[in-house]
């Protein structure tokens, strides 16, 4: 056995792996094991698995294919490995990482050590703010779908060249798919919803980016997604042939060229955000794309449905959940406006639930004169039925459950929420 591969198998990184796979949670794989059930099948089953793994007579099972709706239409599809297989999948990722980041490109943003989206889209508004208008959007097709493996081991091979390693990678790659009870060979491809395909797409996609840094082109690249900039339109479209030929001729993957497209920051989405030009300052800014504030708008909507039956509190815990994650993604963007909007139309939202839990005029009267109305008032409120949009926004209702009166107990407010995170974070 060799020494990465002892690396890997090495009791505390496999305990570390088991951690990250179990906090990612997730769906089992084919053979049902659920992150509940894993401690239980280790402790049965782990010395015969690590004996496999060094005998190289180890046979991961093949992924569970599932298809998740895209925001846009149409499905993605997901290659699902065993909880066991993702957690050895993670302990190779865990040794194998820190030796390929050092060959990845400073360009390169998706799913590395320190580096996130945040960080792709202010390096694309440097380009923009240096006069790189012309944007060169290159769509991958089925990128993860289509990757040549002979090619990709080759690749790993030149970076790591341990032939234990290697044989247990491909064996992952080859592990085949169970799509529908039947089964398929995986003879392209590096399934998305494994933890090792990450890493393998930046082994391969860094091919790329050195070939654009060796042009001397700016680009920025996420996982797949990868935007070059320049000055002029004419460039861009001798970038957009020869960058489409080079990518078909030496790295085996297809460029959707109904996809791809050479455009203008105010026509770009990228990783969720749009752009525009600040004309007080002349500076190029970003924002949550208009795609991205109706998806969350829904996520929103969906949360505040009043027939859901779920209690005030734990209803303010998951829309918490996601207004906090939303806006920490896109706090480099600017939406205080939208998010003034937003807010506004939650709580109407939340008041027209709170109407609807107290039911009968009684309740209502009773619930009305605890947050300060009057009695009369409250009585006259009471009786005015479920014309609730009309409750939430016409009548005393909009004044007794306040904004500090939801604060208290406990919804965090979009706009407030994103105020205090900028300051925090630019101040």
């Amino acid at each position: 056995m060799t020494k990465l591969l002892d690396k890997i198998l090495d009791r505390q990184n496999m305990y570390q792996a088991l951690k990250s796979v179990s906090s990612n949670k997730g769906a089992s794989g084919i053979d049902g094991i659920t992150i509940d059930g894993i401690d239980g099948y280790i402790r049965e089953s782990w010395s015969r698995i690590k004996v496999e793994i060094e005998e190289r007579s180890y046979k991961p099972q093949p992924v569970l294919r599932v298809e998740i709706p895209k925001p846009n239409g149409g499905t993605r599809k997901l290659g699902i490995p065993t909880v066991m297989d993702r957690i050895i999948q993670q302990a190779i990722v865990q040794v194998l990482s820190p030796i390929v980041d050092k060959e990845f490109s400073e360009f390169s943003y998706g799913f590395r050590p320190s580096r996130n989206c945040e960080m792709a889209v202010v390096k694309l508004l440097e380009y923009f703010n240096d006069g790189y208008l012309w944007v060169v959007d290159i769509d991958l097709e089925k990128f993860f779908d289509t990757v040549p493996q002979d090619k990709l081991m080759s690749l790993v091979h030149s970076i790591i060249d341990d032939p234990d390693t290697e044989s247990l990678i491909r064996k992952f790659l080859q592990a085949g798919i169970m799509d529908k009870g039947e089964y398929q060979p995986s003879k392209r491809g590096t399934p998305q919803g494994g933890n090792l395909s990450p890493l393998l797409s930046n082994i391969m996609l860094n091919e790329l980016d050195k070939e654009l840094e060796s042009r001397g082109l700016n680009f920025v690249r996420y996982a797949d997604d990868c935007i070059i900039t320049v000055k002029s339109k004419a460039s861009a479209k001798r970038v957009m042939d020869s960058v489409t030929s080079w990518i078909e001729r030496k790295l085996g993957l297809k460029v959707n060229s109904s996809k791809s497209r050479i455009t203008r920051p105010t026509n770009l989405k990228y990783l969720g955000f749009g752009f525009w030009k600040d004309g007080r300052v002349k500076q190029w800014k970003a924002r949550p794309h208009q795609d991205s504030i109706k998806s969350f708008k829904n996520k929103l909507k969906n949360l505040t449905q009043r027939k859901w039956s779920i209690s005030f509190t734990e209803r303010l815990k998951k829309l918490n959940q996601v207004i906090r994650g939303w806006i920490n993604y896109f706090l480099i963007g600017s939406m205080k406006g939208t998010l003034t909007e937003i807010d506004s139309r939650l709580r109407t939202r939340l008041r027209m639930i709170i109407w609807k839990m107290w039911k009968v005029p009684s309740k209502r009267q009773w619930g009305l004169q605890k947050l300060g109305i009057s009695k009369d008032l409250a009585r006259l409120t009471s009786y005015c039925g479920d014309r609730y949009y009309f409750v939430a926004t016409k009548t005393c209702v909009s004044r007794a459950i306040s904004k500090e009166i939801l604060t208290k107990r406990g919804l965090v407010s979009p706009l407030d929420y994103y105020e205090h995170r900028r300051n925090v974070r630019f101040n």
